[in-house]
């Protein structure tokens, strides 16, 4: 095997410089690879909640008709908690087209994820 190639099959790993902080790094395999910079995550995007009418008129669906009024916070908590549903539910999709040995997500991962988790914590 030549230089600057990598084997095949071989993971690499990135870990950040001892001396310097956010300085790139060569993979351990590949050290004549030019390693990328490493760039910060974004912020954080608006949570994924509708509007203030549109939460009014899901209210208006699940009460049976009775106008509730809502809190800034109340509005908050909901999003929160949507986010994190959300992102659970992805995750154990996720873990499920590994389980088949894929790394695309399918309906299907996301409808055996659900029907995994039973009715109490949002599956069918």
């Amino acid at each position: 095997m030549s230089p600057g190639q990598c084997l095949p099959g071989v993971a690499m790993v990135l870990a950040p410089a001892r001396d310097v902080p956010n300085a790139p790094v060569s993979p351990p395999c590949c050290p004549d690879v030019p390693a990328l910079p490493v760039t910060p995550l974004p912020p954080c995007a608006p949570l994924p909640v509708p509007s203030l009418p549109q939460v009014r008129e899901i209210c208006l669906l699940f009460a049976r008709g009775v106008n509730y009024r809502w809190q800034s916070m109340a509005l908050l908590a909901l999003q929160e908690a949507a986010e994190a549903f959300m992102v659970r539910l992805l995750e154990d999709s996720y873990l499920c087209s590994l389980h088949a040995h894929r790394v695309t997500l399918f309906p299907k991962d996301l409808q055996l994820a659900r029907r995994l988790r039973g009715p109490e914590a949002g599956g069918i």
